[in-house]
């Protein structure tokens, strides 16, 4: 029984179980705006499950995929995988179950969520190996989250509309911006090693103005995202402050001193989901 609750709290490690704070504020804004507000705990539960399903599906394939690269950098060399305290075996394993568990629960929301299925495990996947050849890998795991928020609008109304569209662009652009950040702690490892993030290709100075300019374009699709759903000031005024937090965040970080990326990466990013989805339910529950 110890044994299993180790291996539980190794693969929670492993796809840093905690930063699902990421992806799911944006799913839920988008299941608040498609039903208009609560759309029932079934809904809620079977949305949640398959969110955290796939991510812990898609970041177990980066660990399996980058195992050569984590096992040589200084930075990734207490991961599990690395230490040996878990097996190639066990992380398969969990892949399976993973996918397993999300398309059972894309089954629970409607038909359409379960025949997109496939294809967003198959995405998901993908990003782990983008860094090998080209170096807008951080605007394609953009992508990725980027389909929380259109999930979580298809789990309620079956159908595209222009709101979560313009939210998942607003995703795309803030994931690949603070991904660009983080990426430049690992510059020269990934230029040594020819992978291709924007760090190692343009240089830090060059990839931080990048950055900077995905998250003003995030502030921006942001806003309209909001506006295409019908949202109020209310929202708009989250989304100012949203756009405050972000600028706060650039200038906490420079090319000569990267010692608050984690603060800027997960900290303050982390808030944000969380701030902007609190602002669409304050919004949406005030109209």
């Amino acid at each position: 029984m110890l044994s299993m609750w180790r291996k539980t709290v190794l693969l929670a490690r492993m796809v840093k179980i905690e930063h699902s704070i990421f992806a799911l504020p944006f799913a839920y804004l988008g299941m608040t705006w498609a039903a208009g507000g609560w759309p029932g705990w079934e809904i809620f539960l079977a949305l949640t499950v398959a969110m955290v399903a796939v991510r812990s599906f898609a970041m177990a394939v980066n660990r399996l995929a980058d195992l050569p690269f984590d096992m040589k950098n200084p930075r990734t060399q207490t991961r599990p995988l690395v230490t040996g305290e878990l097996n190639v075996f066990e992380t398969l394993v969990f892949i399976a179950v993973s996918a397993l568990v999300f398309v059972g629960a894309c089954w629970q929301l409607n038909s359409l969520c379960l025949a997109l299925s496939p294809l967003a495990l198959v995405w998901s996947a993908m990003y782990s190996y983008t860094k090998r050849f080209t170096s807008l890998c951080h605007f394609f795991l953009g992508t990725v989250l980027g389909l929380a928020p259109l999930a979580g609008w298809l789990a309620v109304s079956p159908e595209i509309a222009l709101a979560p569209v313009l939210l998942a662009l607003g995703v795309t652009f803030w994931v690949g911006g603070f991904d660009i950040l983080y990426a430049c702690q690992d510059a020269e490892f990934d230029q040594n090693e020819g992978l291709h993030s924007l760090p190692a290709g343009k240089g830090v100075p060059i990839a931080l103005a990048l950055s900077t300019f995905s998250h003003v374009v995030t502030a921006l699709f942001f806003l309209l995202a909001g506006w295409a759903a019908g949202a109020g000031i209310v929202y708009t005024g989250f989304c100012l402050a949203v756009a405050a937090i972000l600028l706060f965040e650039h200038r906490l970080i420079s090319a000569d001193d990267l010692s608050r990326v984690n603060l800027a990466f997960f900290t303050l990013n982390g808030f944000i989901a969380v701030f902007l989805f609190a602002g669409a339910v304050i919004d949406t529950a005030l109209r």
